[in-house]
């Protein structure tokens, strides 16, 4: 069936938007209750009698000023791709200022129906809203819902359908007033605008006019060099700026925004009608956030609260944990009883089942971890967090909506550092954004999760301490960097942080299995599709070249020796002990054995053996592969697996492998060059340039204070 015509789902951050996305078309998209989560659009698909119609979930956004990327988004969009109507997403409990949004879109001339959401919490507050008042006043129709329950979804399905093909893409003739100064001028520009056959078919006539008086550069380069309409239009905006200048002290802007903020508080006052008095009660999430958001208690909440979910995390997912490792155990048991020939048994053995299944094992960890955090997000909590921790960017630098970016990449352990970078976008200034991009990878994202807790296992009492630490120390460094940047390299004005605090909800325990399992089945795919080939690759370049000619005449004399020397149960583990020192000369002498050792000069001052170093040349792919090579390598002969069958149990019984080696190779892992995905899209966003001096910088402060540590802890005969 053919696509008959579109819909664009507009609206502000935490309006529902994403959600009504997901209710009208049946996807599970990821649902976060904080700004900047929609970054680019999303589409799916719904049918209303026998119509398919496509919709697309344009990014959140408060206004069409074109201030920030997802602002360029939702406009061009719909300038550009016309859609036969637009959903405008209204959290009905904030009206005034979601109807600031709405009052654009009317003015772009485009058939809009507006959906009032959350209408539950607006009757919980004590309030009506006369919807049929509503929709006379900004001409056209308004649908009740409640988005996260379904409820609406048919009758704005069925109302936007009806309306788009009465419209025939046009818009009301939506008009507001801008007093006595403005009017004749937006006229003028107006019909200068209708005259001119190839501009006018660019941008609605009116709304050009707005645009050119708002000094818009993106409306402006446009239209500029279409015609000789558009210079006269530019002039026209500027003797109006200097008209206000001079009589009122203030500019066009200001003044559009005055008079749209009039006409919808004039609209909300004979709209909103308040049922029942709750007198001097605070709302719940008012009351809620004295406590929580309390200058001094609240960052105390906020560190207990991540500190639970490290606690929590290691103390239900360490049982299914062990689950995991009994089975990848038992799985290469059998692999090696029933495969013959010696490589494709270490290929299936050594290098898949020993790497990705030491990458699968922390699948428990993994989605208990995920299900807390989604919890927190979808909660409203993770808003405060950003809230509270907006104070302490501005010291280092960054602007508050660099929390989000940080949160994303795994401020809180589990995120990627790839939406992170994306969620950039939502910074206005480019030099704060540069700093944001540069620093997210710091973070604990969900690939390096699973080294943390493979060191913690190993050598550590207190898993949940070492994560915590891990997580602190990366928003540590990175607000160290970032003001070093900012005082160097990237020097610039800060820019004003606001910040909306969604009000607090349950969440439903569908949107919290969705958005678990989505997080954790990608972790799951990424280890089933690149950390597979990754860890047959690492496995090929320890078993090849294999053993020259002396080696394997010397071990097969060693054998015939012991056979002469020994019997029955001694010369069994003569053998075995043959056997392991042949396996580990091989891999010395594979071409990942190699370069390893060549590296060991210079990174044995952080600690770090050749086995480490092929470990860490495979993270620059993917984090996870950290463990999926060591998982191959200590399954390569060094430990004996009935000795110890977990891959922690197995690096712990290694002599060369301490404590400090452990805290020296989290340093390094936590902070060095992001993963490839990773610096991809640092170039999208910024330049080649900035990618590559995130990977040299970034590799050269972890190298720095690993050793440092190492060498100090050495010092003090740790």
């Amino acid at each position: 069936m053919e696509t008959d015509y579109t819909m664009a789902l507009a609206g502000n951050p935490n309006s529902g938007k994403t959600t009504m996305f997901n209710a009208l078309t049946g996807k599970n998209q990821r649902v976060g209750n904080f700004p900047g989560v929609t970054v680019d659009r999303l589409e799916g698909f719904a049918g209303y009698n026998g119509t398919r119609i496509k919709i697309v979930d344009l990014p959140g956004t408060y206004s069409l000023t074109a201030y920030s990327q997802e602002e360029l988004v939702a406009r061009n969009f719909i300038i550009n791709e016309d859609p036969g109507v637009v959903l405008d997403i209204v959290d009905a409990t904030s009206l005034e200022r979601n109807l600031y949004l709405t009052v654009q879109f009317l003015e772009l001339n485009v058939p809009v129906v507006v959906a009032l959401n959350m209408m539950d919490e607006v009757k919980g507050q004590g309030k009506t809203i006369d919807t049929a008042k509503l929709s006379e006043l900004v001409g056209c129709p308004v649908v009740e819902t409640v988005a996260r329950k379904g409820t609406g979804k048919t009758d704005l399905v069925r109302t936007a359908a009806e309306y788009a093909a009465g419209a025939g893409g046009k818009g009301s003739g939506f008009h507001i007033s801008y007093g006595p100064d403005l009017d004749p001028v937006i006229e003028e520009m107006e019909r200068l605008v209708e005259r001119d056959d190839r501009l006018s078919k660019i941008v609605p006539a009116r709304w050009a006019a707005l645009k050119f008086l708002e000094q818009d550069p993106e409306v402006m380069e446009m239209v500029s060099g279409k015609s000789e309409t558009a210079d006269r239009l530019e002039a026209i905006s500027l003797e109006a700026a200097v008209h206000l200048k001079e009589t009122l002290n203030t500019t066009p802007e200001a003044i559009i925004a005055d008079y749209r903020y009039g006409f919808i508080r004039s609209v909300c006052k004979q709209c909103i009608t308040r049922v029942s008095d709750p007198g001097s009660r605070l709302r719940r999430s008012d009351q809620m956030d004295r406590v929580f958001t309390h200058r001094l208690l609240g960052p105390v909440l906020m560190a207990g609260v991540i500190y639970a979910i490290f606690f929590v995390t290691f103390t239900v997912g360490e049982i299914p944990m062990g689950w995991m490792e009994t089975l990848f155990a038992h799985a290469g048991s059998a692999a090696e009883s029933l495969i013959p020939g010696s490589l494709a048994k270490s290929l299936v053995v050594d290098g898949i089942i020993g790497g990705v299944g030491g990458v699968l094992g922390f699948v428990p960890l993994i989605a208990c971890m995920f299900l807390m955090i989604s919890f927190l997000e979808d909660s409203g909590y993770m808003a405060r967090i950003a809230y509270m921790l907006d104070r302490v960017m501005r010291v280092f630098g960054l602007h508050g909506s660099s929390v989000m970016p940080f949160i994303v990449s795994g401020g809180i352990a589990g995120g990627c550092a790839v939406p992170g970078v994306m969620a950039t976008r939502t910074l206005k200034s480019p030099k704060e954004k540069l700093a944001t991009v540069l620093t997210a990878p710091f973070m604990s994202c969900g690939a390096k999760v699973p080294v943390i807790i493979l060191m913690a296992a190993a050598f550590f009492d207190n898993s949940a301490s070492v994560m915590f630490f891990c997580v602190a120390g990366g928003w540590l460094t990175a607000l160290m960097v970032a003001k070093l940047l900012r005082s160097t390299v990237v020097k610039g004005e800060s820019t004003p942080f606001i910040m909306e605090l969604p009000p607090y909800r349950l969440p439903t325990a569908k949107g919290l299995l969705i958005h678990t399992w989505h997080r954790t089945w990608q972790y799951i795919k990424k280890a089933g599709t690149v950390i597979l080939a990754v860890s047959i690759v690492i496995w090929a370049a320890m078993t090849f070249p294999g053993p020259d000619q002396a080696d394997r005449v010397k071990f097969e004399n060693l054998k015939a020796r012991a056979a002469v020397e020994y019997s029955g149960e001694q010369l069994e583990n003569r053998l075995a002990e043959i056997d392991k020192t042949r396996e580990r000369a091989a891999l010395a002498h594979s071409f990942a054995g190699r370069t390893g050792r060549a590296l060991e000069p210079v990174t044995s001052a952080a600690g770090f053996d050749w086995r480490t170093n092929i470990a860490l040349i495979g993270g620059f792919a993917a984090k996870e592969v950290i463990v999926s090579t060591l998982g191959t390598a200590y399954s390569m002969g060094e430990v004996d697996a009935q000795e110890a069958s977990g891959l922690a149990r197995r690096i712990e019984k290694d002599p060369l492998f301490t404590p400090l080696t452990a805290v020296s190779l989290l340093i390094f892992m936590m902070l060095y060059a992001p993963c490839f995905v990773t610096v991809v899209v640092i170039a999208r966003e910024t330049s080649w340039k900035w990618a590559a001096f995130s990977m040299v910088f970034n590799t050269g402060l972890a190298f720095a204070l690993a050793a440092a540590v190492y060498q100090a802890g050495t010092l003090l005969g740790y």
